[in-house]
């Protein structure tokens, strides 16, 4: 069947349309993404603006023909921390609700991790062992841990990659004391919760996911998009600490300029490098792999999993 996932993150709207079938690899079939970055367009009471749900209202819409267009079956629409934590969530699904019809399901930072543990999962294998899965959004970052393929736990942080870069990096470039205290804010958020995931065991495997991860680990020189979706891509954590000061001093139109950095994303690249910077460190982790598939497949997955299989009753 064909599935049509739409996930209003805080980025990005990003609608994705796939060829599923229960036991099959789920095969892209069309993509679109428009920047939004909901988690800067937030108020001073935490709402997001009108202009904000304009665009979010438009961008559903787009969806929705495309799906059409396409010849979706099933649309599989969801939401994450922008709108999950913004103090005018309820007015805003409701107002997506009345003028699309979309009914946004808002996922829980537990469920995000929970369902990119999955994917991970999935595309790894169990020989892969005990997975520890990082991904870092534009507004938080999850983290899940486990040898099946339910995590034995998951935890999500307020620590996205837009939101810091809104909150806490105003200069271009940053100055140097406003890095300095993320770094420090960054780091006393994760060491709260890295006792709970340490108590399990260690890892046999780490992994990330997100366009964060995957942008550091091209500028560190891993291999381009173009080398193929099968290509092993690492992150080691030495690399990661050369180049975070580079990208401190950097303005914006430079990190830009860097493979693999796309143009939208490189005014948060240096938050989420702290991030990535701050959980590899405290978990101890020397070198990670980028893992193709995220939540997005996550979704897809799950989906897939409560279908009936050919030789059941629909």
């Amino acid at each position: 069947m064909r599935l049509g996932v739409l996930d209003v993150g805080s980025n990005t709207v990003h609608f994705l349309v796939v060829d599923a079938h229960p036991g099959a690899r789920p095969l892209p079939a069309h993509s679109h993404k428009v920047p939004l970055r909901l988690a800067e367009l937030l108020d001073d009471a935490g709402a997001i603006s009108p202009d904000g749900v304009e665009r979010l209202i438009s961008a559903v819409r787009d969806a929705l023909q495309a799906a059409e267009d396409k010849g979706v079956e099933d649309l599989l629409p969801f939401a994450t921390s922008a709108v999950r934590e913004a103090t005018n969530a309820d007015e805003v699904l409701a107002r997506v609700t009345a003028e699309t019809g979309v009914e946004l399901t808002v996922l829980s930072g537990e469920e995000e991790a929970r369902l990119t543990f999955l994917a991970a999962r999935r595309w790894f294998g169990w020989s892969a062992g005990r997975l520890l899965v990082l991904d870092i959004g534009g507004g938080s970052l999850e983290i899940a841990y486990g040898l099946d393929e339910e995590p034995d736990a998951a935890a999500s942080l307020p620590l996205g990659a837009g939101r810091l870069t809104a909150g806490w990096l105003p200069a271009d470039p940053p100055e140097p004391t406003d890095v300095r205290a993320l770094r420090r804010h960054v780091r006393a958020q994760i060491a709260r919760i890295v006792g709970d995931f340490n108590r399990l065991g260690t890892p046999d495997h780490v992994v990330a996911t997100s366009k964060t991860f995957k942008q550091l680990a091209r500028i560190a020189g891993a291999a381009r998009s173009t080398e193929g979706l099968y290509t092993p891509r690492r992150l080691s954590r030495k690399a990661l600490e050369e180049w975070v000061p580079k990208l401190a001093v950097m303005p914006t139109i430079q990190r830009g300029e860097l493979p693999g950095v796309s143009e939208g994303r490189a005014h948060q690249l240096l938050a989420g490098a702290l991030v990535a910077e701050g959980a590899m460190d405290l978990f101890g982790v020397e070198e990670l792999e980028i893992c193709p598939w995220a939540l997005r497949e996550g979704v897809i997955l799950r989906r897939l999993d409560h279908l009936p299989t050919a030789t059941e009753p629909a």
